[in-house]
């Protein structure tokens, strides 16, 4: 079961390349720090700007250092079927635990075209696979029908990361996949209605930054207690929103910056943060008791 506080960890990057040694610390920081899973090569990951050779390299280098502690979820989706059936393939042959798969992007395929996508590669690599429904970087979202098919076609579509404000849908994914199916919420601040809703946890961005708030947050929703998760929630709010103040990644690793984790690094198209934006971005975290790293 892939439930609690996933953190979708950055990718850090030193003198242009992998930095290797910053990603054990990172992550010793989570397995020290109660993270129930750890999510690499996902958008917080910036794997669009990783070449296939640094992709492969860095779901293995993560399961070899993770040593079985922490579960790895490898992010492997891709527009093109054959490249994701590839990337996912890998993941496997590594010993990653899962692989999560977002909804093919700019190519906007039909419901059917999606299904098929799903379907090649839950036939040809058998690995627990999640998928990724976030229409607001895809342009096309993956209907709870088609969903609801592939579950039904392939046991190993296991769940799905729901990065929507639509809670209506995710009622509808419940009722039509039932307490087995995993949903989890692809955006923090939404965590706590989801989980209300039947949702089993979250792939988080603030995890990198406050992961056992995070993890807490998550434990009292599996709980029921509600009350305690809500108190979390409205502590952890001003994070969340701040670490989407610009396209994500770029405030979180900026964060993971200040804390010491990790070079202020990205790779084009991306680039560090407007001045004005990473002065509110270290009044928040100051708010928290994260003192900006010199």
């Amino acid at each position: 079961m892939f439930q609690g506080s996933i953190v979708a960890l950055i990718t850090p990057f030193k003198n242009g390349e992998v930095d290797y040694e910053a990603f054990e610390n990172l992550i010793e920081f989570h397995i020290t720090h109660g993270t129930d899973a750890i999510l690499v090569c996902g958008t917080t990951g910036e794997s669009p700007t990783l070449t296939f050779e640094e992709h492969d390299e860095v779901i293995e280098f993560v399961v070899k250092k993770a040593k079985g502690r922490i579960k790895v979820i490898a992010g492997t989706g891709a527009n093109a079927t054959h490249e994701a059936v590839d990337l996912t393939a890998h993941a496997k042959e590594v010993g990653a635990d899962a692989a999560l798969l977002v909804v093919p992007y700019y190519n906007k395929p039909t419901q059917e075209g999606i299904y098929k996508h799903f379907a090649t590669v839950a036939e040809e690599v058998d690995i627990p696979i999640i998928l990724y429904n976030i229409p607001s970087r895809t342009g096309v979202e993956i209907a709870p029908e088609t969903i609801y098919r592939l579950v039904r076609d392939y046991p190993n579509i296991i769940g799905s990361k729901e990065s929507t404000p639509n809670m209506d849908r995710i009622s509808t994914l419940y009722n039509m996949l039932g307490d087995n199916f995993i949903i989890l919420s692809g955006d923090d601040s939404l965590t706590l209605p989801m989980m209300a809703l039947g949702a089993k946890g979250v792939i988080s961005v603030a995890n990198n930054i406050l992961p056992r708030e995070v993890k807490q947050l998550t434990e009292y929703a599996l709980q029921g207690n509600f009350e305690d998760a809500r108190k979390l929630h409205y502590y952890l709010l001003d994070l969340f929103k701040v670490l989407f103040i610009e396209t994500n990644p770029i405030p979180v690793k900026t964060a993971c910056w200040m804390m010491g984790m990790c070079e202020k690094e990205f790779r084009l198209p991306l680039c560090g943060m407007k001045p004005e934006n990473e002065k509110k971005l270290e009044e928040v975290l100051r708010k928290y008791g994260i003192v900006r790293h010199r």
